[in-house]
């Protein structure tokens, strides 16, 4: 058994451009340090191989300390760390991979054929390859792994996929052809779990840290044991930060308290995105809520999707479905009780939402 991190798609040096500017320079710093995190966390976890399956760079001009600060910190870490480039970060001889001075515990895959690198100390065997241009179209057809008793793990950025791409596509059966124990992908940015194509266990760990609203949710990377047939992987959410999107109704109440109330604990770290829906009197007063709620939330973004107040009941008389939906809820209200009514008030509101077509 070997203990290996699996991590991929860090995109350093991304610009963040829908936060503001400082806050997008601490975003860019805080994508460094998540790399020092995870080598400490490594290091305590006794892990023997990092795996990293690409786009650690989110392009080949980087700030001159991200790819010096990456090279100090990969030094810190006690076992191995293995580096297949990405479509972003592709390998040449100006990208970082190829000036930067990497300490000997670092090996980076240079070619698109793939290669192999023993570790007789840990009876493995790991297999690899880069892009070297933002286009690659070599896939796995054809290749097996050797049956000579190591454990045999493959890194590799790629995009699995019915066989076309311009991104190192992946088939399945590609995969279950292979023979391998275990195959570490990068590219995808959502953590797909692990996978199996024949005795083969593949996975996508998703990027560890969110650029965008895209990109929502729980971020990390997959950790554990690989052995002959035995592969035991976990995800660990690790981001230092979440994009979240939540939708809020603010039709009756004060919409600061409204939308307090909704946001979940832990919201003070993250990017969210609040959708108001409902129906108003007036638009929401957008600026003014942004500046009351900015203690919420690392950062905050007001979208108003409400609609003007309409009088439910003023179709009523129409010679339609509609109508007649109406004028049957209005007979049942006379003489109910106030929570009657208002739930009949609200069947109303999803009726007419569903005869029209549109959200409540």
């Amino acid at each position: 058994m070997v203990r290996v991190l699996h991590a991929a798609d860090f995109h350093l040096d991304s610009a963040f451009r829908a936060l503001p500017e400082e806050k997008a320079r601490q975003r860019r710093r805080e994508s460094r340090q998540l790399v020092e995190r995870m080598v400490d966390y490594a290091n305590d976890h006794d892990v023997q191989l990092l795996l990293l399956a690409g786009d650690l760079f989110d392009s080949a001009d980087i700030y001159s300390q991200t790819g010096r600060e990456l090279a100090t910190v990969l030094k810190r870490f006690a076992g191995h760390t293995v580096i297949a480039p990405g479509n972003h970060d592709c390998y040449s001889a100006s990208s970082p991979y190829a000036l930067l001075d990497w300490p000997e515990n670092v090996h980076i895959f240079r070619g698109e054929s793939l290669e192999r690198l023993d570790f007789p100390q840990y009876n493995c065997s790991v297999w690899g390859a880069a892009f070297v241009e933002p286009e690659c179209h070599v896939d796995l057809s054809g290749w097996q792994a050797p049956e000579d008793g190591n454990v045999h793990l493959m890194v590799l950025h790629g995009d699995l996929s019915s066989g076309e791409g311009n991104y190192r596509p992946i088939t399945p059966a590609q995969i279950a052809g292979t023979g391998l124990d275990y195959l570490a992908l990068g590219h995808v940015h959502s953590c797909s779990g692990l996978l199996q194509a024949g005795r083969t266990v593949y996975a996508y760990p998703g990027c560890p840290e969110g650029r965008g609203f895209d990109e929502l949710g729980e971020k990390g990377f997959l950790t554990g044991t690989v052995g002959r047939g035995a592969v035991r992987l976990d995800f660990v959410p690790f981001a230092r930060r979440r994009y979240q999107v939540f939708s809020v109704d603010v039709s009756e109440g004060d919409a600061e308290e409204l939308i307090r109330r909704s946001l979940p604990m832990g919201s003070q770290e993250d990017i969210c995105r609040v959708l108001l829906t409902g129906e108003r009197e007036a638009p929401v007063p957008l600026e003014r809520l942004t500046r009351q709620l900015a203690d919420c939330c690392y950062h905050l973004e007001l979208r108003d999707k409400t609609r003007p107040r309409e009088d439910l009941w003023q179709r009523q008389e129409e010679d339609s479905l509609r109508g007649l939906f109406l004028r049957n809820l209005k007979e049942q209200m006379e003489g109910c009780s106030e929570e009657e009514r208002q739930r009949l008030i609200e069947a109303a509101r999803f009726g007419l939402a569903a005869l029209d077509n549109r959200e409540l």
